[in-house]
């Protein structure tokens, strides 16, 4: 195999220096430009880039004319997820095609619109004739984000308008990513498990048309097809909770940034899946399921206190895990008291893990959610408040349900795709201007040599 393919590239070694030796850049400059790395201020809050109606993060309220931390809430288009979630629970309906819905068109829906939608999302959930075969069998990835990302390249093929930005056409087009993402997630891993893995079996289950999203994930991704009512309500509130959060998160801002520039659909979300993929963005629940994998091998009881305390702390002295110092799941750019959406997802948690009989291993990590802020606080001397995110849970609840973890980072994918289509759409609407932030260069001016009088 070529070396450039094989990553075995020893004459590239001298040049890796170079870049190393020249691209440092003195921290104290960040500082002193007053530059704010990864646009937050030195307080770390995000700096203000945009404005937006499709959802917003509340964790500060102002008391005495200043800000303090408050209970989080987050409001996908003005309404609180807390309330649509506790009404689709009320009803017993799935909530993530409604929540596409509001995020997309800013209304809620009566039950006939809501109707009408869904037929609309089941009848757009076809791959084109032998796309499986031709985009997914072929040379599938070990990494399905990227199987993800080159699937939808690849549908820019097979659109009749792929470079047509007018509001209609995008929406036509991120309603057919919207229904198609499940699709091209388990069908990407399926490959990957038959071709890279070597599993023995190979199958494809097509859609059913009457099937929600969270359904068709569990039916194509089982050989049997078959799941239990709970399975399919929590894995649908995941989708709900993991569907928008912010315009100011690295994926959604990828797809402003992207947008902003003109281009198509499938280019502008394919950044988004890029980013996604990024292990400090996408791949935390991930990080938490091997560090719990750890904890239980390395904790005898795991309802004593004092011994789970005193691993944590082991955690975050860097004595044990991966040596990093943290408590993956724990803590949030954002929320400091709590996470709406962990809250929410801890009641869903704690029902399945009884169903498949796990009620210890969730009392595992109820216990460690319970004890890592006192430890962290302990540590790091922070006391602004820190608590367990939507990562801490999802993890294992995607692993009671038996999906696989490299399907864990597509599947929030799946649904967070909903709300890169409303971002894209916004900024579409807005017509604003290419974004386009500035860099001030550090490096000094210097004396240009001819070749001929360089030793």
């Amino acid at each position: 195999m070529n070396k450039f393919y094989s990553g075995n590239a020893p004459e590239l070694a001298k040049y890796e220096q170079l870049c190393m030796q020249d691209g440092v850049i003195d921290p104290a400059l960040y500082t002193e430009f007053q530059v704010n790395r990864g646009l937050r201020d030195l307080k770390g809050k995000g700096v203000l880039t945009g404005l937006t109606e499709i959802s917003e993060i509340q964790s500060k309220q102002l008391i005495d004319g200043e800000e303090q931390p408050c209970n989080g809430m987050l409001f996908y288009r003005g309404y609180n997820v807390k309330d649509i979630v506790a009404d689709i629970v009320k009803t017993g309906r799935f909530g993530f095609e409604e929540t596409t819905y509001i995020l997309l068109f800013g209304e809620l829906p009566n039950e006939k619109e809501l109707d009408e939608f869904k037929e609309v999302l089941a009848n757009y959930r076809e791959l084109p004739v032998s796309f499986v075969r031709d985009f997914i069998m072929k040379a599938p990835s070990g990494d399905i984000m990227n199987s993800l990302a080159r699937s939808v390249l690849a549908l820019y093929s097979y659109d009749e308008k792929p470079d047509d930005t007018s509001v209609g056409n995008v929406l036509r087009q991120c309603i057919r990513l919207i229904s198609l993402f499940p699709l091209l997630s388990v069908y990407g891993y399926q490959a990957y498990n038959y071709y890279v893995k070597g599993n023995d079996s190979f199958f494809i289950h097509e859609p059913k048309h009457e099937y929600s999203a969270a359904e068709n994930i569990l039916y194509m991704l089982r050989l049997d097809g078959k799941f239990t009512p709970l399975e399919a309500e929590l894995l649908d509130m995941a989708l709900v909770l993991h569907a928008e959060h912010g315009g100011g998160n690295n994926s959604t801002f990828t797809t402003h940034v992207v947008t902003s520039s003109g281009t198509d659909t499938y280019s502008a979300i394919a950044a988004a899946l890029g980013s996604l993929k990024g292990p400090k963005h996408g791949g935390a629940n991930i990080k938490v399921r091997h560090m719990f994998g750890d904890i239980k091998s390395n904790v005898r009881d795991w309802d004593d206190d004092e011994e789970i305390s005193s691993y944590l702390m082991k955690i975050l002295n860097k004595e044990a895990f991966d040596h990093s110092g943290l408590i993956y799941g724990m803590g949030h750019a954002v929320y400091s008291l709590s996470d709406p959406r962990a809250e929410i997802f801890k009641i869903f948690v704690e029902k399945l893990a009884h169903e498949k009989g796990l009620d210890a291993e969730y009392r595992l990590y109820a216990n460690v959610e319970r004890l890592a802020p006192a430890a962290i606080a302990e540590k790091r001397q922070i006391y602004k408040g820190v608590s367990a995110n939507v990562d801490f849970y999802s993890g294992f609840v995607y692993d009671m349900l038996g999906i696989p973890e490299e399907l864990y980072t597509p599947i929030f994918a799946d649904a967070r795709i909903a709300g890169w289509s409303a971002h894209r759409i916004e900024e579409i609407i807005n017509s604003g201007k290419i974004i386009r932030p500035a860099y001030k260069n550090v490096q000094p001016r210097r004396n240009y040599i001819a070749l001929t009088d360089r030793k």
